[in-house]
């Protein structure tokens, strides 16, 4: 979440959200981490960002990696034109 924070904070990202399910569909403990940025140039300072931490700290993508089921892998990438109020 602070590298998460940090994006926000810079304008890099205008949204995060790590979410659970309410109703099981998915194995127990699955997670998703949705963000959003306001042009393909966020999506890329967020990928350096990540790269960067686990270059940093090898660690923490070894901790992250345990947690993650990367067999059945999926990645999601939507455009849509929203207006914040």
């Amino acid at each position: 979440m602070p590298l998460l924070e940090k994006l926000l904070a810079d304008g890099s990202l205008v949204e995060y959200e790590i979410d659970t399910e309410a109703v099981h569909t998915e194995g127990p403990g699955a997670f998703w981490i949705d963000v959003i940025s306001p042009n393909a140039e966020g999506l890329d300072k967020l990928n350096a960002a990540l790269l960067d931490r686990v270059k940093t700290n090898p660690l923490a993508g070894q901790a992250f990696d345990s947690m993650i089921d990367s067999s059945a892998h999926r990645d999601s990438l939507s455009t849509s034109t929203v207006t914040y109020k």
